[in-house]
């Protein structure tokens, strides 16, 4: 059985697809920024959107997560970076 895989961001023709009938680069980030999605922009000033991204926003928020069913885990290590930044040997410390 094969299975199909998908690239970790949105291709171009994805992107046209959702911003229909756009045709300019500027004005589609513009459209999916206006839909709550994070867009980078590639070197060639075409909009750039994680599947993730995506798949968040279109979801409102709710996607299934390995991590998610334990928010200890789901969250940001704040302490691991406090303990990082307590046990460098250069820099300031706070």
């Amino acid at each position: 059985m094969s299975t199909i895989a998908f690239p970790p961001y949105l291709t171009d023709e994805e992107i046209d697809e959702i911003c229909a009938p756009l045709k300019i680069g500027a004005a589609k980030r513009k459209r999916l920024e206006r839909m709550g999605m994070l867009v980078k922009l590639k070197p060639n000033g075409r909009p750039l959107v994680a599947r993730a991204e995506f798949d968040r926003v279109m979801t409102g928020g709710q996607v299934e997560a390995s991590s998610s069913s334990n928010p200890e885990i789901a969250g940001p290590n704040v302490l691991g970076l406090k303990d990082f930044f307590m046990n460098r040997k250069h820099g300031t410390r706070t």
